[in-house]
């Protein structure tokens, strides 16, 4: 019987002993914690919580860690967006002001007098021509922003590709030729159905065509719509300037604009936004380019089934 109760004693104090070893273990790893939160909410997102997979507290340990990562993650990309806004401003303030300035200047000498006969003609043509590009600059801003806003949203329809295209290329072929580049353009006979977006078909190409128009100095541009395996294809190329091969990795950056052998007008988006827009309708755009020879842009959707 003693020896059954000194047992009994015996498993009880080891019983309490290992529940306070265990209790100040938790509370060291629970200040730990603490002490990596205080880390972490400072501004300090690279903190983790370091426990080992038999502790008791290791779930809840490995828990914080994962929403530790997915705040810093979520928080960079507000610091990104927050970046990217702060540089559109700083744009849309050289990029509007200057040339609403400029066109205001114009507006004001043929207003006042101080210009007349062809010389007021030729002001008020070329007020026309900056109030115009000031509209494709802004038309391009509000894209980008809606394109980035929660309510955007995609209307994706079966839709006969080939037609479309021609459709579009149509209202392009006067500016080709005003502009005197010459085109090539290869669209089948037979239909090609694909899962689209139709407006945001239509943007792609215009902000392509655009693109070869206000950058690429070419004299010759070719668009050839084709079938490839379960793909729709659609080459744009032109022979131009071309893209230098560092530039070539960013072409479809944010605000990027190429250095060499491109104009200073533009807003930075109208690739980004086409890049945008092929990924959101499942599909993807490629550029290969050669400096002073040209650029080619390869856009794959998948064919409807």
């Amino acid at each position: 019987m003693e020896i059954i109760v000194f047992f009994s004693i015996l498993i009880t104090v080891v019983a309490v002993l290992t529940s306070i070893v265990l209790v100040r273990r938790v509370k060291k790893q629970i200040a730990e914690m603490t002490d990596v939160l205080v880390d972490v909410k400072n501004g300090n997102g690279n903190r983790r919580i370091l426990s080992a997979t038999n502790e008791l507290t290791a779930p809840l340990a490995y828990e914080i860690n994962e929403i530790v990562v997915s705040y810093e993650s979520r928080l960079s990309t507000v610091r990104q967006t927050e970046e990217t806004n702060r540089q559109l401003m700083t744009s849309l303030s050289h990029d509007v002001r200057t040339p609403l300035t400029t066109l205001i200047g114009y507006l004001d000498a043929a207003h006042k007098g101080l210009v007349t006969g062809k010389d007021r003609d030729d002001y008020i043509e070329t007020a026309r021509r900056k109030a115009h590009d000031l509209k494709e600059y802004i038309d391009v801003l509000f894209d980008w922003f809606k394109l980035n806003s929660d309510e955007f949203a995609l209307e994706i329809q079966s839709v006969e590709a080939a037609e479309l295209t021609r459709n579009i290329l149509i209202d392009w072929i006067p500016i080709f030729e005003d502009k005197q580049v010459d085109y090539d353009i290869d669209i089948p006979e037979q239909p090609v159905r694909v899962k689209l977006d139709m407006d945001s078909y239509m943007r792609i190409i215009n902000n392509l065509i655009q693109n070869v128009i206000a950058h690429s100095h070419a004299n010759k541009i070719k668009i050839a719509l084709s079938k490839k395996e379960n793909n729709m294809e659609l080459l744009l190329a032109d022979n131009g300037v071309g893209i230098e091969k560092e530039d070539l990795k960013h072409i479809f950056e944010r605000l990027y604009k190429c250095d060499k052998g491109r104009s200073e007008k533009g807003s930075g988006l109208g690739l980004s936004i086409v890049h945008q827009l092929v990924e959101k309708m499942g599909g993807s755009i490629t550029v290969e380019s050669v400096p002073g020879k040209g650029t080619e842009f390869m856009l794959l959707f998948p064919l409807e089934i």
